[in-house]
């Protein structure tokens, strides 16, 4: 098995319960790890043999711009995502963190943690 990695994809969105989280905004990073069978894309040097990360990237740029009150919704659109789209997927991680949230104190990040297996 084999990894492809997407690290920090930076996305400025509208996340949140609150009301004012959906007027003003936030930034977030997003982290995703796909586990996949690439021997065939190693031998052969196609893109068509391959996960295409500006195809992870897409997803996850598309999602994200779908307004969600939790993290962890987002973060199974993410996942469902993936797994209808590409076929190699076996497993997919995605850690979405929301930066300097307003919960009343000086915390840098906010985080969510998903994982599923096909």
């Amino acid at each position: 098995m084999s990894t492809v990695r997407l690290k920090n994809i930076r996305i400025f969105t509208n996340h949140g319960c609150l009301i004012e989280e959906e007027k003003i905004g936030s930034d977030y990073l997003v982290n995703l790890k796909v586990i996949a069978d690439l021997s065939k894309a190693a031998a052969t040097d196609s893109l068509r043999d391959t996960i295409d990360y500006v195809q992870l990237q897409q997803i996850v740029k598309n999602e994200m711009s779908v307004r969600s009150k939790l993290l962890e919704h987002v973060g199974q659109r993410i996942i469902n995502r993936i797994f209808k789209e590409i076929s190699l997927a076996d497993r997919v991680e995605v850690t979405i963190s929301k930066l300097n949230p307003p919960i009343g104190g000086d915390v840098e990040e906010v985080s969510v943690k998903m994982e599923s297996k096909r």
